[in-house]
């Protein structure tokens, strides 16, 4: 019989995908475990492998496909002595595995109104349902439900994406959109893209921020670096974002209140201390994890950093390598800039804003004397970090960046 390969969820979080190139054609052998396709997520390029030995007897969804749903049957596979004729009649959504935890459906309200309809406004659909038709553009009011009395389910919204929509007779089919006013091109947003302006969004209109910065004196720090970076027979190479991903590490096992996220139900304490440092790409940027930070000495930190940072430019990062941090640094002082806050990055509660080390005047012993200093702006998410426990972090941190011999003990 017939099987189905399904669009794999390759993250937690991933509801959909773009199917980047197939690795077969019909009619090619593939056994378990063989590669078929590549699926482009908002962040990286993952393979897909067959589950099961056979022939491909039809590919049903074309290359460069996007918005490809998770679950949703992308091939067939023909099973030993089977022939592109028993696909005659087959329906591949159908014979597709069911999601391995799929959403509960919330209890259906009393006495809905018909399918299709609404009652003061309102239409009855499940939480998953809206989420897909929301995220496909898909208008609800003009779906009909086959739930408990008419109540629009994820079948309902995946069947109205599979069919083709009539165009009405005065409809204009227009491939692309307009050239802005004065000439100039429409660049077409990535899947990244759309991912990176859909949860900082989200964070600016849900996340009460809050922002704290301190001037941190570096020279310590740079000559720190300038000697271990010298040492005989050293096969590391120490940037000075390797020192402030570990000092960050290292305040935050120091006020372990702030290496916390918000939920509903309660504050979420982390038990480990995984620092995301952005990295940024021709098409946006992403956040590899250091893991256990705090546990890890500046060698270690540098040699994961640089190798994550190359793996994140070349799009195969695995999602467990960028998912799943629980503070973030950013740092532009590389580019000049001298100041910035950065958005929170749910649900993290808090990110490092790094600028520029520049030389400035300062206050030393009561004289005036010169030194490289740069800015660090905290920002923070207020639910779970008040501005004391905020200051308390940024104070540790400005602690180990100004007497770096700390972080090597």
């Amino acid at each position: 019989m017939p099987t189905t390969v399904a669009m794999p969820a390759l993250s937690p979080t991933m509801t959909e995908g773009t199917l980047a190139r197939w690795l077969v054609k019909e009619g090619d052998s593939v056994s378990a475990g063989d590669v078929i396709a590549e699926i482009e997520t908002d962040k990286a390029t993952m393979e897909v492998e067959a589950a099961d030995e056979g022939s491909v007897g039809r590919l049903l969804v074309a290359e460069g496909t996007e918005g490809v749903l998770v679950n949703r049957p992308i091939a067939v596979l023909l099973g030993e002595g089977e022939d592109a004729s028993v696909l005659d009649g087959f329906r591949p959504e159908e014979a597709a595995p069911e999601p391995a935890a799929p959403e509960p459906e919330e209890t259906p309200a009393p006495a809905p109104p018909p399918p299709g309809e609404s009652s003061a406004g309102r239409i009855f659909a499940s939480p998953l349902a809206r989420r897909m038709a929301e995220k496909a553009g898909l208008d609800l009011s003009a779906v009909r439900g086959t739930g408990p009395r008419g109540r629009i389910v994820k079948a309902d919204v995946e069947a109205a994406l599979a069919a083709p929509a009539p165009a009405p007779a005065h409809a204009q089919v227009r491939a692309a959109p307009p050239p802005p006013a004065g000439g100039g091109e429409v660049v077409p947003h990535t899947g990244m893209r759309k991912a990176i302006a859909r949860r900082l969004l989200d964070s600016k209109r849900t996340v009460p921020h809050f922002y704290l910065t301190a001037d941190c004196g570096f020279d310590r720090l740079l000559a720190v670096r300038k000697e271990l970076n010298g040492r005989d027979g050293a096969d590391y190479g120490l940037t000075v974002n390797d020192f402030v991903v570990r000092a960050a590490a290292l305040a935050l096992r120091r006020t372990p209140e702030a290496n916390a996220s918000w939920s509903d139900d309660g504050m979420v304490r982390h038990a480990s201390v995984d620092v995301s440092v952005a990295v940024a790409l021709d098409a946006g940027l992403i956040t590899p994890i250091v893991r256990d930070a705090d546990r890890k000495g500046l060698a270690d930190i540098s040699r994961e950093m640089k190798d994550l940072a190359a793996r994140a430019r070349e799009g195969v990062l695995r999602p467990e390598e960028y998912e799943g941090g629980t503070f973030s640094v950013s740092n532009l002082g590389m580019f000049g800039v001298r100041e910035f806050s950065a958005i929170v990055n749910p649900p993290q509660a808090a990110i490092l804003a790094v600028g520029a080390g520049e030389s400035r005047p300062v206050v030393k012993d009561g004289a005036l004397a010169v030194a490289t200093v740069a800015s660090c702006t905290l920002s923070c998410d207020h639910r779970v970090i008040d501005g004391v426990l905020g200051a308390r972090l940024l104070e540790a941190f400005k602690g180990f960046v100004e007497d770096p011999v700390t972080m090597l003990l």
